[in-house]
């Protein structure tokens, strides 16, 4: 599949992209990337509800507002992109378990299909590091079911990534979370690519996948090469 842009230099060559999950941290860290660099003549984010974005950004962002509950019903939504970033994700927390097997699984399978009967060719999931079908732990064996799921889709192009502890700084206030980010703040300043990944850098991996050209039609990228990746692409102002 031809390059998004070239070797990295931005130009959009009438492309266009879809991200499901752009109000995530990841969602909105990889939006940024993605208007910065104008890799794409059209970006669509595809949620659940509008995002308050930018005067500028808006211009440049189409927003198609779904229900997931009945996505059949919204195919239209996913038509004609090259390429789909899925951030889509929630917690057992807030969803409880049925909820984020529906969200994390369901949901994101469904719009593959879509996506892929839409005309996409790279799909470009962020998963999770120990994500196993056969896993005991509910969250990982979602994430791995999901993989499966949406390699079986059929796209010409999948890029799955597997971050370790996802590094940020959250809008809500979680204490416990930001006690523990605290520590592995200072564990990645030891180990910076052993146990924990800043969402910044998986944006600029996932923005990195669709730029270089892929080892295969599925390629699983770990922690470790994520951080490489995410390097590959030089940060914007430097």
């Amino acid at each position: 599949m031809a390059a998004a842009g070239g070797g990295g230099g931005g130009g959009s060559n009438g492309r266009a992209c879809f991200v499901l999950g752009a109000s995530g941290q990841t969602g909105r860290a990889l939006l940024r990337e993605l208007l910065a660099r104008r890799l794409f003549a059209r970006v669509t984010l595809v949620g659940r509800r509008r995002l308050s974005l930018s005067e500028e950004a808006g211009a440049a962002v189409e927003q198609a507002v779904v229900d997931f509950e009945r996505l059949s019903e919204h195919a239209a939504a996913f038509q004609g992109h090259d390429v789909g970033f899925c951030c889509l994700g929630t917690t057992r927390a807030k969803a409880g378990a049925d909820g984020f097997v529906r969200v994390d699984r369901d949901y994101v399978a469904q719009a593959a299909e879509l996506a892929r009967a839409g005309g996409c060719k790279h799909f470009v999931l962020q998963s999770s590091r120990g994500a196993n079908q056969h896993s005991p732990f509910l969250y990982l064996r979602v994430k791995g079911e999901v993989e499966n799921l949406v390699q079986a889709v059929g796209f010409d192009r999948c890029t799955i990534l597997r971050p370790a502890v996802l590094l940020c700084k959250r809008q809500e206030s979680r204490p416990v979370e930001w006690m523990a980010q605290q520590f592995l703040g200072v564990v990645a300043w030891v180990f910076p690519t052993a146990y924990s990944v800043p969402v910044e850098t998986v944006a600029r991996a996932m923005v990195a996948s669709v730029l270089q050209p892929g080892k295969g039609k599925v390629e699983v990228l770990e922690n470790g090469a994520i951080h490489e990746l995410g390097k590959a692409v030089p940060q914007q102002g430097t």
